[in-house]
């Protein structure tokens, strides 16, 4: 999940360096989506591996 957010990012850096501001914003509003999908589902699994361990 964390590499398909930096691809996003990549690809709005791209994007926005070509003069294409339409893709460029809407690939950076999917790699941050993709980001919090990111942090939401490793806390989760922070959450859940410690409660198993104990």
């Amino acid at each position: 999940m964390l590499n398909l957010a930096i691809l996003f990012l990549i690809v709005a850096v791209v994007a926005a360096l070509l003069g294409f501001g339409g893709i460029a914003g809407t690939a950076a509003g999917l790699a941050q989506l993709a980001f919090f999908v990111f942090l939401v589902l490793f806390v989760v699994a922070l959450i859940f591996g410690r409660r198993a361990s104990l």
